[in-house]
């Protein structure tokens, strides 16, 4: 993984499209290309007219890079203390502030650390890495006004799968773990189930088993969302499997690069999920991300 660092312009950011998910009013981000390298990540077609890639000389389509700026949570604070109207901040919403490359400087707990330490704020911190979990302490002294989620994209079994499109993510055994720990030191916690990807964690008993464990960890929220065809990611995520010998994960995830069967497949993941909460948990706590617009009649 070869790291760049960039300086970029923006500290704490207002975010409508998340405000109307009812994600967050605001959000922050410590980079453009996070070390985490998911297959399916659909962040490059929302910044890839960004300078950064002309400085850089690299697709931002490529694998094997990061883009991140150590210098992020000095324009957090200054935003933190500069914003009147205070709402939910989202830690992060393209990046993750606890991938590999964030890690070597922190910028999770310091970004953290500096809107905590302006008055009405909240967070809500969603990342793939167990090192959150060196976070806890300061949350816990504000827990309150932070929300903790780990993205659950499968569940245990799946493992040795979800290593191929995610590769330098925290294992799911990992997320679970530091998920529980959250939960039993009272911290406030939601679940970010997503994507749930076809042939490998949106059967039934995949996502009965990921329900469960949410509500078991008490999670405020459970949010669930569709692999995003935009993109070359959902071809990346079909090489990739077919190269390491999972042909039926492979196939499934080739046949919704078609319009028509992703919609099939976003249809009954709906489905699936309404259920699957229904038994659990009252299904307003249930929030599912989905553009229609890309759904066929």
């Amino acid at each position: 993984m070869t790291i760049y660092e960039r300086q970029l312009t923006t500290g704490i950011t207002r975010t409508k499209g998340f405000e109307h998910k009812k994600l967050a009013t605001h959000a922050v981000n410590v980079g453009l290309r996070c070390g985490h390298g998911c297959l399916y990540c659909s962040t490059p077609t929302l910044v890839r007219t960004h300078r950064s890639f002309r400085e850089i000389h690299r697709s931002p389509f490529a694998q094997g890079y990061a883009i991140v700026d150590p210098d992020t949570p000095n324009r957090v604070a200054r935003d933190a203390k500069r914003i009147r109207r205070r709402g939910l901040i989202q830690l992060c919403t393209l990046t993750d502030a606890w991938s590999p490359e964030a890690q070597t400087h922190q910028l999770g707990q310091r970004c953290l650390k500096a809107i905590l330490s302006e008055r009405e704020w909240q967070v809500r911190v969603l990342t793939k890495n167990a090192a959150v979990h060196d976070a806890f302490d300061l949350i816990q002294r504000h827990r309150d006004r932070v929300l903790v989620g780990l993205s659950l994209t499968a569940t245990a079994d799946k493992s040795r799968v979800i290593e191929i499109i995610e590769p330098h993510a925290s294992s799911i055994q990992d997320r679970m773990s530091v998920m529980v720990e959250a939960a039993a030191r009272g911290l406030r916690t939601y679940a970010m189930l997503c994507p749930l990807l076809p042939g490998i964690s949106d059967s039934s008993d995949q996502i009965e088993q990921l329900v469960r464990f949410a509500v078991e960890q008490h999670a405020e929220e459970i949010f669930v969302e569709p692999v995003n065809p935009r993109g070359p990611g959902l071809r990346l995520c079909q090489e990739a499997l077919q190269l390491w010998g999972y042909d039926a994960e492979a196939d499934a995830v080739g046949r919704v690069r078609k319009q028509v069967e992703w919609s099939h497949y976003v249809a009954e993941l709906v489905a699936n999920v309404q259920r699957s909460v229904r038994r659990h948990a009252d299904i307003s706590v249930l929030r599912f991300l989905l553009y229609p617009s890309g759904l066929t009649t």
